[in-house]
């Protein structure tokens, strides 16, 4: 990986390359995502199937759209029971981490006998996407579905792309049975994000679309967003490893490759004090490529948004990492607790050389749905929170409410509302 010794003008250059990744940054594909939204809008399920033959060469009806009971029990039949074995694991290990996300309803009473309070509860149908196509996410669907679980939403509907045989990967819907998936629906693409946002025949119109995809799914959830809520925008992967002499090259390089093999828009970053580390990193990566299955992949990545950064201090490199902010942050320093509370910006934080980020990925526990491309630095992580809405609770009596009023009228007048300043004095027969 090119080797770059960290200035204001070099970090500059760098910041501006990594936002190239945006998916305000493809036209052409805004343009056919609008076509598609507004198509499956107007004529719902027809627009559906059209597209689901036009892109994933699949032809369905309202008899084969949604997924069967049937479907279920044959992926079960198909999928190694080890690895099922090891979804139920990973399940399990994810829900235990998002029950303690739980926040329940609270009231609180004053002296004057007025009640405040927050009453927390589920959205009633919550949308997940899953990529499918040539690779499998079964991991994708724990960490979307579980969290919306936990938090009682009582309809999950989820949309994934379909084989030429109509058919959705086996792991695919056994994660999804598992995690406990009401719904599923053979739509990807675009078309799936606008079946959920807008409703058709077939499918329901959801409250809340979460998930990851390609650039079209993320372009459609952004123009969906305001119709019904969103998770984020998530843009390609990416992952950061802040590290010091002290550091593992052999490590540290698996680790950036991990990410590297994602995507050609995935973005690596050794942020470092030291430029023997340097050195021997880019020596493992170059050993590490000789046998790795992704490779073009990771060349690709590797050249477009993969750097070095060499810093003087360990306290540049943590500033420059809060300015990056990471998707997946590793920090492989001499104390790396210590440096892990000086960042301010990542979207997960991986403590030590044996926390490499493909532990979060797939069984430590918390989301692996993240913010990228530097919105760590006011995103979080996928959680129960994204689940759950709030409603604020307010009872007053009479006499609670005549120590105030007066108050009340005059802050009203100050925003010249007459209206709101009356309605508080008629109950004191107090007319404006």
């Amino acid at each position: 990986m090119q080797k770059i010794k960290l200035t204001a003008e070099s970090f500059g250059t760098i910041q501006k390359n990594l936002l190239k990744r945006t998916t305000d940054s493809y036209p052409d594909q805004e343009a056919a995502v609008n076509e598609i939204l507004a198509n499956v809008k107007e004529n719902g399920d027809k627009a559906v199937f059209s597209y689901e033959e036009k892109f994933d060469k699949c032809v369905l009806t309202e008899e084969t759209i949604k997924v069967s009971e049937e479907e279920i029990k044959e992926a079960y039949d198909a999928v190694d029971p080890a690895l099922v074995e090891t979804i139920r694991h990973s399940e399990a290990r994810i829900r235990a981490f998002h029950e303690h996300e739980r926040q329940e309803s609270w009231f609180m009473t004053e002296q004057s006998g007025m009640v405040l309070g927050q009453r927390v509860t589920p959205l009633f149908r919550a949308g997940v996407y899953v990529p499918g196509g040539k690779a499998a996410y079964p991991s994708t669907v724990l960490m979307n579905v579980v969290p919306a679980h936990v938090a009682g939403v009582p309809h999950i509907v989820m949309c994934t792309p379909p084989g030429r045989d109509g058919k959705v990967t086996p792991t695919t819907l056994v994660a999804a049975h598992i995690a406990g998936v009401t719904e599923i629906y053979k739509i990807g693409g675009a078309q799936a994000i606008a079946a959920m946002a807008y409703g058709t025949e077939s499918v329901p119109k959801v409250d809340k679309i979460t998930g990851p995809g390609n650039i079209f799914v993320a372009i459609a959830k952004r123009k969906v967003y305001g119709h019904v809520s969103i998770d984020s925008v998530a843009g390609p992967s990416e992952v950061t490893v802040l590290a010091d002499e002290s550091a593992n090259a052999h490590y540290v390089a698996a680790d950036l490759l991990s990410q590297a093999e994602h995507d050609q828009l995935a973005s690596p970053i050794l942020v470092t004090t030291s430029e023997k580390l340097a050195d021997d990193v880019n020596a493992e990566i170059d050993e590490y490529l000789k046998k790795l299955s992704r490779r073009d992949i990771i060349e690709k990545s590797i050249e477009n948004f993969g750097r070095i950064l060499l810093t003087d201090s360990l306290d540049e490199a943590i500033e420059a990492v809060n300015e990056i902010a990471p998707e997946h942050l590793e920090i492989e320093t001499v104390d790396a607790f210590l440096t892990m509370t000086k960042v301010k910006n990542a979207g997960a934080i991986f403590i030590g050389p044996y926390s490499s980020e493909p532990l979060g990925d797939y069984f430590a526990g918390p989301n692996h749905i993240l913010p990228t491309n530097g919105t760590a630095k006011f995103f979080s992580a996928l959680s129960v929170d994204d689940f759950v809405k709030k409603s604020s609770i307010i009872y007053s009596s009479r006499e609670a409410l005549a120590p105030l009023h007066e108050d009340i009228i005059r802050f009203a007048k100050a925003e010249s509302l007459t209206a709101h300043a009356n309605a508080i004095a008629v109950r004191f027969d107090e007319e404006i």
